[in-house]
């Protein structure tokens, strides 16, 4: 993600229609569209311009033409199908398709593990060059300062939280790098679960006393 910044949500949605942006972002993507009906109208109108612009091309021969159409013929595809509004139903009503297809997973079967008080994750590792994790944070839970080394795009599916960029509630994205410092807190009414890519390291920031207190969850 950082060879190309995404610095907004408009440049996030025309990656994803220019189909650039790497498998877990892709995801991440996806499952926003199913819960944001504002930009799934955004993302139509930009493949329906990049259609256009491809209808003003001058047409290529294409070599091997045959042998082309049998490999995607006999391919399996994993693209994503750009959602309309449903979410997977087994266990959860609140787990976005496209990311229980992803983790395997409902928020129900996850098998989370403790971090820190209050604040629970699960890993699935690198996958297309980003770190890929779910997260869990209980009502009120203030997490730690910090700040990036790269990007770190956080959807959130249920609950909410709040830090110095504004509220993001079901189906917002977060975008953070190095320029963002913040101190994540989670609403009180319902634990916050997000899905997480980041693509850096995170780097802990303000005073020590406030670190200690909210890594152990003293607030």
């Amino acid at each position: 993600m950082t060879e190309n910044k995404i610095e907004n949500m408009d440049a996030l949605l025309a990656r994803y229609a220019a189909g650039t942006l790497p498998k877990p972002v892709e995801v991440l993507v996806a499952a926003h569209l199913e819960m944001s009906p504002s930009s799934r109208v955004l993302v139509r109108a930009l493949e329906a311009l990049a259609g256009d612009a491809l209808e003003d091309e001058t047409p290529v021969v294409l070599s091997g033409r045959d042998a082309l159409l049998d490999a995607i013929f006999s391919s399996h595809s994993d693209e994503i199908i750009l959602p309309g509004s449903e979410t997977a139903q087994a266990g959860s009503s609140i787990m976005p398709r496209a990311l229980h297809d992803f983790i395997g997973h409902t928020v129900d079967t996850i098998p989370w593990k403790t971090k820190m008080p209050g604040y629970k994750e699960y890993e699935m590792g690198d996958v297309d060059g980003c770190h890929v994790s779910m997260l869990w944070i209980k009502p009120g839970r203030k997490m730690p300062s910090h700040t990036h080394e790269g990007m770190e795009l956080t959807l959130v599916i249920d609950g909410a939280f709040s830090d110095s960029k504004g509220r993001f509630g079901r189906g917002d994205i977060s975008i953070a790098d190095e320029t963002t410092d913040h101190r994540p807190i989670a609403e009180t009414e319902r634990p916050c679960i997000a899905f997480a890519v980041t693509d850096g390291a995170l780097r802990l920031t303000g005073p020590l006393h406030r670190r200690i207190a909210d890594i152990f969850g003293a607030n």
